[in-house]
């Protein structure tokens, strides 16, 4: 898709607060994922009369909101996550941003939002990024993380979908979203809390789902976990969800390694990596199945060999192992004796390749914006 950016986002340039080199230092220091910004973000208005309008790329700056606006009562903000890689002709490139643009629209309507249309999405990250360039990192491994965001606006209190709503994309440069990199986590099951259930919000990228988890992920970290993992609402056993991340478990019988990832069926995210690793594990010969596992499956597979490796994989972290789990109900699960398994590393490694443009791209993931 060929984008006019010119035409839908007026850029308005400001002065950058750091230098070349102090970006630069800035980048290779390593900050923690999230904490440091870019000088510029995309902003778009809409309101039922003049739709989609004031598209402009601009200086980073707070929003002014009035204490009533509905966002802050009544919660309706969804968002995105996707990143900008260099590739080593010196261009830049995001990886599959069009099913990013097409989950921001499922979002928007199961919210009772207006959707943005996705070529002014695209057009949103293409200018940014142009603008930006400077702060994509060029280290294997790290990128330009970029968050879509859209907010209602309204200043009133009824209980009813706002009317009009701003669009926004900030960019923030990233390295490894764990501290430890692709050391193993130990994960927490919550037996206490949901994340979602099936007719609710699981399927949408919808800021109160994450709100939602902190509670669980404090459970897990008073437990001496990394992360907490959802199980499904009907019976508390089908796994669902790490954290914000999807899971997968490697088995093997006859010499067959397959990947398995729970069934999406309305409760969970439909996340990019988790759709990029169904095409790459075949690619590499794996067989793969989307179905329900449980908790009984994970904890009797381990035992017996057949589950081989577990995993998380999202956009901000790729793929991060999984060596142990625990529970209220005094379960320890060891996954592959606690340490990273060769499947996970050779599809993370497989993936970033493609990623950062070190590998060839068969299936078109890649779209160039500079």
């Amino acid at each position: 898709m060929i984008i006019d950016t010119n035409a839908a986002f007026t850029i308005n340039r400001s002065p950058t607060a750091l230098t070349p080199d102090q970006r630069r230092a800035v980048m290779e220091s390593q900050p923690k994922f999230g904490d440091v910004f870019t000088d510029h973000m995309a902003v778009a208005q809409y309101t039922p009369e003049a739709g989609w309008h004031d598209c402009e790329i601009t200086a980073l700056a707070p929003f002014q909101l009035h204490p009533a606006t509905s966002v802050l009562h009544y919660g309706q903000a969804i968002f995105e996550g996707l990143k900008a890689y260099a590739m080593p002709d010196g261009g830049i490139s995001l990886f599959r941003p069009a099913m990013n643009a097409q989950r921001f629209a499922l979002s928007a309507a199961r919210m009772a939002m207006p959707q943005l249309p996705e070529d002014l999405f695209l057009a949103s990250l293409k200018a940014l990024v142009q603008v930006e360039r400077d702060w994509v990192p060029k280290q294997n491994g790290s990128s330009l993380y970029l968050r879509p965001m859209m907010f209602s606006r309204d200043a009133r209190l009824m209980t009813k979908p706002s009317a009009s709503y701003t669009y926004a994309v900030i960019a923030c440069p990233v390295g490894n979203y764990f501290p430890n990199g692709v050391a193993p986590v130990t994960v927490w099951i919550s037996h206490e809390y949901i994340r979602a259930a099936r007719g609710g919000t699981g399927e949408a990228k919808f800021a109160g789902n994450y709100a939602a988890s902190y509670a669980g992920q404090a459970e897990a970290a008073a437990h001496g976990c990394d992360q907490v993992v959802w199980l499904d609402a009907i019976d508390r056993k089908g796994i669902e969800e790490m954290g914000g991340m999807n899971m997968y478990f490697v088995t093997k019988r006859d010499g067959k390694t397959t990947l398995v990832t729970p069934k999406a069926s309305g409760s969970l995210l439909k996340g990019v990596t988790r759709d990029s690793l169904f095409t790459l594990a075949g690619d590499l010969g794996y067989a793969f199945e989307e179905r329900r596992i449980d908790i009984d499956e994970w904890r009797e597979g381990c035992r017996s060999g057949l589950i081989t490796e577990a995993f998380a994989c999202g956009t901000a972290a790729v793929i991060v192992p999984i060596g142990r789990a625990k529970s209220s109900a005094d379960e320890d699960i060891v996954v592959n004796n606690g340490e990273a398994g060769p499947v996970a590393m050779q599809l993370r490694e497989r993936l970033l390749a493609i990623q950062h443009g070190a590998a060839p791209d068969p299936h078109g993931w890649l779209m160039p914006v500079v």
